[in-house]
């Protein structure tokens, strides 16, 4: 592999001077040698250098099988393959460009975010009122040793419910813990009739229609489109071109089928200007805000939770056109590539935030971002995941930064629990057979804290972190002293996980309405089969973004109605039970049409500036859904 690399140079050779001179990268003691050697290279690839030793090159940066590659004769008395070196220190600069060891200051995205940690003034500043926000200690002592009770207690506890044959759970003779699956709760006939009445009841709607009604009862909404120089539009009908645009990208059908010509809100050269100049994801941000918000404070959404409990999963889309962005995956893109939507979600339904990854990396390494990016809506206190965003580096910054981390757990005789006391654990013995080292984090509290208090005050971004305590996949010490304070965490997750079937259903719970959300924008997002034609970060990020604010912008619509459907059965005397309410979905979609002949004009709402809901008992709609 390393000699086809070889010959490749021309692929390369091309753009190392301007790379080298157009800019100006830095490197950490570690890397500084790399970054000398690569800023070498243009020199060593001029034409007129015919001969080449080892006296022109670094050879203590050529290891493993680039020495038979590099240190070989070759014309004109060299002893060094030129093109072999170059591409042998490229592969070193790449791996430390990843990881930021060698950066680019000016740029957002390739800067060290090392030197972004607080420091000095800003440290001192900054870490009081960060510190008593998240309720941390600059000595950790008292705080650690609460954990050690905890965690003691926490073990014993579970291991004596265990044995006495009071929790569902059990323990192999390898010290696995193994959990019933849980059985889907039956659906009450008072819940299934709730649901069937409500389906009958929402107005029959055009998805245009519902954008322009919803941005007409959230002002803050359509004043949230600014221009690019922070102005607002002037235009008239502004409103009607917005949803337009915003019409094409979520329903993934370009703007042939919204264009509409002779009117001028909706004519091509209209909609085009409103694109380039008001459209991108920092405006679908803002205008994210106003519709979270005021949901929250709709009784049914009240109803079905306080906001504080968020889930946070990817949505798979595959990109059929050549980009860097993308990456292969047989299981979710079969042969060709693609990208995933990273999504947050609160428990009333709420698009929180999202973030575009590339291919299908980690989640964990871009969780915590999406968390501290969010368009609106209080900070949640209690996060779910998937199995695939966990990590022990993750339970710690999480519990650190005064969050609660629950991901579900699908292998969960996999999991190894761990102790900090020589204690007898019983039949927990061998599942706590880790050991979490104290003495690691207290040593690196301080550094921990820095980036604990930098990440909470958005100096650098969690993705960032993430990269910089690993080192080629393996952690760093501070990495080490954070997961090691995560475990702790990790290991009463497990335990409540184990022996509580509440603290599971809700876990299922939330990611089962994070999964109703996906489902709702495969049904938006169903032009082009749903797969995502743009080459570049920026596309792809402005185009999910129009599809996380439509998303709310149906959750918002459907929570107004289904909040006015419940008021007119309970005066009609319906019998409403709250734990029915609570099961309902803010994501139902039979009453929203996608498809067919897109219409802008304004809803006439009637005297009281609200649609009139179906009667439940009328058969004749249902050929209408």
């Amino acid at each position: 592999m390393r000699a086809l690399l070889a010959e490749r140079i021309g692929t390369v050779s091309g753009f190392l001077k301007t790379l080298t001179v157009a800019i100006e990268f830095g490197a950490t003691a570690e890397a500084a040698r790399v970054l000398e050697a690569t800023q070498a290279l243009p020199r060593l690839l001029d034409g007129r250098k015919k001969k080449v030793t080892q006296n022109d090159i670094d050879p203590g940066l050529v290891g493993g099988s680039w020495k038979r590659l590099v240190f070989r004769a070759g014309p004109n008395g060299s002893t060094v393959d030129k093109n072999a070196y170059t591409m042998c220190v490229l592969t070193q600069s790449h791996r430390h460009l990843k990881r930021r060891d060698i950066y680019a200051e000016a740029s957002a995205r390739w800067r060290d975010p090392r030197a972004h940690l607080l420091a000095g003034e800003a440290w001192d500043a900054a870490k009081g009122p960060a510190l008593t926000d998240l309720g941390l200690p600059e000595d950790p002592a008292s705080l650690l040793a609460e954990h050690v009770m905890i965690l003691h207690m926490a073990l014993k506890d579970v291991a004596g419910q265990i044995t006495a044959g009071g929790a569902e759970a059990s323990v192999d003779e390898e010290g696995r813990l193994h959990v019933a699956k849980l059985q889907a709760l039956p659906e009450p006939p008072s819940l299934i009739d709730l649901r069937k009445r409500l389906a009958g009841m929402l107005p029959l709607v055009d998805l245009p229609e519902l954008l322009l009604e919803t941005m007409d009862r959230v002002p803050a909404f359509t004043g949230a489109f600014t221009s690019t120089a922070g102005g607002t539009s002037k235009l008239a009908d502004f409103e009607i071109s917005v949803a337009a645009c915003l019409t094409a990208s979520a329903l993934n059908i370009g703007y042939a089928p919204v264009t509409k010509s002779g009117t001028a809100a909706l004519e091509r050269a209209r909609l085009s200007h409103v694109t380039q100049n008001y459209l991108s994801a920092e405006t679908f941000s803002a205008a994210n805000a106003p519709l979270i918000d005021t949901q929250a404070q709709i009784g049914f959404a009240q109803m079905l939770g306080g906001g504080l409990v968020a889930a946070i999963d990817g949505m798979r889309f595959v990109v059929p056109v050549p980009s860097i962005y993308t990456r292969p995956n047989r299981k979710y893109f079969g042969t060709r590539r693609g990208l995933t939507w990273l999504n947050l979600i609160n428990n009333q339904g709420a698009g929180l935030g999202a973030k575009v990854v590339t291919g299908t990396v980690r989640d964990s390494l871009h969780m915590i971002d999406v968390l501290f990016r969010r368009d609106g809506g209080r900070r949640p206190k209690v996060i779910v995941t998937d199995t695939g965003s966990y990590s022990d580096v993750v339970f710690g910054l999480v519990h650190l930064l005064g969050m609660q981390y629950r991901p579900a757990l699908a292998d969960l005789p996999d999991q190894k629990g761990w102790r900090i006391q020589d204690a007898d654990y019983g039949t927990l013995t061998r599942f706590a057979r880790g050991k979490i080292d104290l003495a690691k984090i207290k040593r690196h509290w301080h550094d921990i804290l820095r980036v604990v208090v930098s990440i909470y005050t958005g100096q650098v971004r969690a993705h960032d972190v993430m990269r910089m305590l690993q080192r080629d996949g393996n952690p760093t010490q501070l990495s080490e002293a954070i997961a090691h304070y995560g475990r702790i965490f990790k290991t009463l997750h497990i335990l409540t996980y184990a022996v509580e079937e509440p603290y599971r259903r809700d876990i299922k719970g939330i990611r089962n309405l994070q999964e109703s959300r996906h489902a709702l924008a495969g049904k938006l997002f169903h032009g082009r089969k749903g797969e995502i034609y743009q080459r570049y970060y920026k596309g792809m990020e402005d185009q999910l973004s129009a599809l996380g604010l439509v998303l709310n912008c149906v959750t918002w619509w459907n929570t107004f109605y289904i909040d006015k459907a419940l008021t007119q059965l309970r005066a009609a005397g319906y019998p409403l039970a709250e734990e029915d309410v609570a099961r309902l979905s803010p994501f139902v979609r039979k009453h929203i049409n996608v498809i067919g002949t897109y219409t802008f004009a304004p809803p006439d709402l009637g005297p009281a500036g609200v649609r009139d809901l179906r009667d439940p008992d009328d058969e004749a709609d249902d050929d209408l859904l």
